[in-house]
């Protein structure tokens, strides 16, 4: 499979994992004091598959709502900045904060406005099963191992990339069926990034005149 397909299937699946665990925030006052990642996962995938589910007509009417829906779960956990600095690698380095985060703000509106509605496609059907936790290297944080369940097919393998923040845990990757958010964005922005600088590739996500994953020249 090419790294522009990759992309695709990433950032289509990206669309869906995320969200799940991003809601751990959301919901936090509900949440156990200590929940550990593991049961993050388990709790908000359950709990964001079964609001996808019981809301899929609201959501197939007002693709708005969905959006919204979408962007809140996405932005409530998610370590854009950090998950940026990942992606933008070398050229990252000595960048300022601003432009971080403009480059963080432009990737994700990026893929939530093109794969948003691919929710509504997707199997809800599911059942959600974490298979292990373990610590990743350096004090980084931790991996949580989980899948996806069909009722047909093979399971999905989703593997969640989580830190301690001041603000809780926070997910900086998701790798879905050995494919890296951070890995296979890093790749694919290294080209413009070596052409333009971090604003002006910003600039080209949110003009649209730059997709993230599609194929870039």
């Amino acid at each position: 499979m090419s790294i522009s397909m990759k992309s695709l299937a990433l950032a289509a699946a990206f669309a869906v994992t995320v969200p799940a665990v991003a809601s751990a925030q959301a919901a936090a006052q509900g949440a156990p004091v200590g929940a550990t990642p593991s049961k993050l996962v388990l709790d908000n995938s359950t709990r964001i598959l079964t609001t996808l589910e019981t809301r899929r007509a609201e959501f197939t009417k007002n693709r708005g709502v969905l959006r919204q829906f979408v962007s809140s779960e996405f932005n409530a956990m998610f370590d854009r900045d950090y998950a940026a600095r990942l992606v933008l690698g070398v050229h990252g380095r000595g960048a300022s904060e601003g432009d971080v985060k403009l480059f963080a703000d432009a990737l994700a509106d990026n893929l939530m406005s093109r794969y948003g509605d691919s929710l509504l496609d997707f199997n809800t059907r599911l059942k959600v099963r974490v298979k292990s936790e373990r610590a990743l290297p350096n004090n980084r944080g931790v991996l949580v191992s989980s899948e996806f369940i069909r009722q047909a097919g093979e399971p999905i393998p989703v593997s969640y990339y989580m830190r301690q923040t001041a603000g809780g845990w926070k997910v900086f990757d998701v790798s879905v069926e050995g494919v890296s958010f951070v890995q296979t964005f890093r790749s694919q922005f290294d080209g413009p990034l070596k052409r333009k600088s971090i604003a002006q590739v910003a600039a080209d996500l949110k003009a649209g005149r730059l997709q993230a994953g599609a194929e870039t020249n």
